[in-house]
Order: C-alpha cells, then sequence, then structure tokens
C-alpha cells in the first residue's frame, strides 16, 4: 500500500538524500564508480558492477532532482506562489535536464540507443497534443517523455499508476506538473475519481504548449495481460474486437476509455500514435538480469493525426484506435528479432 503523501515527503524523500550524502563520500560509492569505468573501458557483462552504478546514479539523481525542487519551493515563498506560471515552466526545465542526464548515463553504463524514425513531414500543429503509446519493456514511459520533450518541447500530463508515488522524485514532480496519479479501483477510495474522470479533467486543462500521454493498454505487455483483455472483450460482447485483438501478436488490446476521455476534454486536440521497439522482451526483473548490459537499440516511429482526423462516435473511435494500433503491429512485426 503507497503510504500517505505526508509520510512519503517527510520520511521517504529525506531519506532518499540522506543516502545519496552518505554515499558519495564511502568506500562503496568509489567502488561503484571504479567499476563504472571498467564497465566502460572493458567489453563484455559485469552485470554486478552495472547495477550497482546504475542504482548508485539513480539513488544521487532522484535526490538532487528533490533539492533542485525544494529550491523552487522556496523560491515560490514556500508554495504561495506555485500557481505562477514561471513555476510550472522550471518544473519543465528541471524534467527536461534530469531526463537528458538520465539517458545519457543509461547509455554509457547499459549502451542503450534510441533512435527516432520521424517523417520529415511530422510538423506538430498549434493545437493541444495527445499522445498514444505502446507500453512495452522498463522506463518506456521516461523514455516516451524525453523525447517528447526533445522533440516538441511540449510540457508533459501523464496519467501514471499510484504506486510510483514511491519514487520521492518522480512523487513531487508529478504532482506539480499538469499530472496525476490513478489508484485501481479494487482499492480506490469511495467518492475518489477514477482515471477516465482524471484524464477529463487534465485533458480539459491542456493548451497548444502542453502534450498528454496515455497508454492505452494499460500495462507492459505480457502473454498473461494480452489474453486477460482478448477473454475480457469476449466477455462484453466484443467479438469483432478480439478476434481482431488476436490477429495482433505484438501488442495488446487497446482500453477506448482513457483516450475517449481525452479528446471528450479536449477536441481540439491533434493525435500522435508512437510505436517503440527494442526492449520488448525485457517482461520482469530476470529478463532484465540477463540481458546485461542491453547493448540495444529503441527504435521510435509517430504517427500524426491532425485535430479533427479521429471520428467522434464512440464506436466508430474505438475502431479507429484498434486500426492505428493494427499500424503498430506491423511495424513492430517488421522489425522484431527472430527468436
Amino acid at each position: 500500500m503507497l503510504p500517505p503523501r505526508w509520510v512519503r515527503r517527510v520520511v521517504l524523500a529525506p531519506l532518499v538524500v540522506a543516502l545519496a550524502v552518505v554515499m558519495v563520500p564511502t568506500t562503496l560509492m568509489f567502488a561503484v564508480l571504479v567499476g563504472g569505468v571498467l564497465t566502460w573501458v572493458v567489453p563484455g557483462g559485469l552485470r554486478v558492477l552495472r547495477l550497482l552504478w546504475m542504482t548508485a546514479f539513480y539513488i544521487v539523481w532522484d535526490a538532487t532532482a528533490l533539492l533542485a525542487m525544494f529550491g523552487l519551493w522556496l523560491a515560490a515563498a514556500c508554495g504561495l506562489f506555485a500557481d505562477r506560471p514561471w513555476y510550472r515552466r522550471a518544473h519543465v526545465r528541471l524534467a527536461r535536464g534530469m531526463l537528458a542526464l538520465f539517458f545519457w548515463q543509461v547509455r554509457w553504463t547499459l549502451r542503450l540507443r534510441i533512435e527516432l524514425d520521424v517523417p520529415d513531414a511530422l510538423s506538430l500543429p498549434e493545437a493541444p497534443l495527445v499522445v498514444l503509446s505502446r507500453h512495452a519493456g522498463p522506463g518506456d514511459s521516461f523514455i516516451i517523455v524525453d523525447r517528447l520533450l526533445g522533440l516538441s518541447g511540449r510540457a508533459p500530463a501523464i496519467v501514471l499508476k499510484d504506486t510510483m508515488q514511491w519514487d520521492p522524485a518522480i512523487d513531487v514532480l508529478m504532482n506539480r506538473l499538469p499530472a496525476a496519479f490513478v489508484t485501481p479501483a479494487s482499492r480506490r477510495p469511495a467518492g475518489h475519481p477514477g482515471a477516465r474522470e482524471t484524464v477529463h479533467r487534465i485533458a480539459a486543462g491542456l493548451t497548444a504548449d502542453d502534450a498528454l500521454v496515455l497508454f492505452p493498454e494499460g500495462g507492459n505487455v505480457t502473454p498473461r495481460r494480452r489474453a486477460a483483455r482478448i477473454e475480457a472483450l469476449r466477455r462484453s460482447g466484443y467479438d469483432d474486437l478480439a478476434r481482431r485483438a488476436e490477429a495482433m501478436h505484438e501488442v495488446m488490446a487497446p482500453h477506448v476509455g482513457g483516450f475517449d476521455a481525452a479528446l471528450e476534454g479536449a477536441p481540439e486536440a491533434a493525435v500522435l500514435v508512437v510505436a517503440h521497439t527494442g526492449l520488448d522482451r525485457l517482461v520482469d526483473v530476470r529478463d532484465v538480469w540477463r540481458e546485461l548490459p542491453m547493448d540495444k537499440t529503441v527504435t521510435m516511429r509517430a504517427w500524426l493525426h491532425p485535430p479533427g482526423a479521429v471520428p467522434r462516435d464512440v464506436a466508430a473511435r474505438e475502431a479507429w484506435l484498434f486500426d492505428q494500433w493494427q499500424v503498430l503491429d506491423d511495424w513492430i512485426a517488421a522489425r522484431a528479432p527472430a527468436d
């Protein structure tokens, strides 16, 4: 269970900062630093050293972000001016810089490369943007937001699972941006808004400088989740969509609810559909451990649909979303490595 906000702010966040302060001058940090250098110089495995280095780096990275946001909070008169536009812009710039630093380290230590396959004709309109992305592999939401910030310079609005608030930096940053954390219905307190209501509220406040990021599959693609989603479609009487979902082997049947709520809140929005491949086979911790060092290339492809291109009818909109997921499935299948 997620602890209350005051516990996360008063206990978890200071604990991460204290841990980073202790780690920097210790022998452990020195050993990890040496291991990181050796990892870069010597090709091969060195899984333990890579893992130690990335763990230590992430703790210091998290603590740095927390201290920077604490400074911004002080600059805003202890939150009194938190509603000012400069406060939000400062957090967007901070997110851009911290993500750039994080992925620089990922490229250096894990040998993970990220490539954008974006058509030259892709030009984002002066309108709110709704981004629909597949969900596959660890950290892909970080990658999407980082590339989105680099590509368009827009402020990200994202809906995440509430368990992401266990990370203090993500907890503080996303609660200061036009983002939201959603609690699953099984443990959602009575009267609290669900995912659809939350998405609608955020979308209604989007401007031409914002981009709402959604993952219609609802989670990383796994065989169990894929089969459960197909069965859920059948139980609901959507046999045609279930057959279409069975024919798509690289992606999972998308949920239309969040997307529908986003376009109801921002009917003038353009839609950017994003596919990516390269981390598909990293399903659990064992897969990540087996693949270290990753030595992988994540390739991303985007398709832009201008404002008004998405059907307004709910049934037609759902069919349209499945059409886009079929495009994603074909694109990923053409690049999937042979078993």
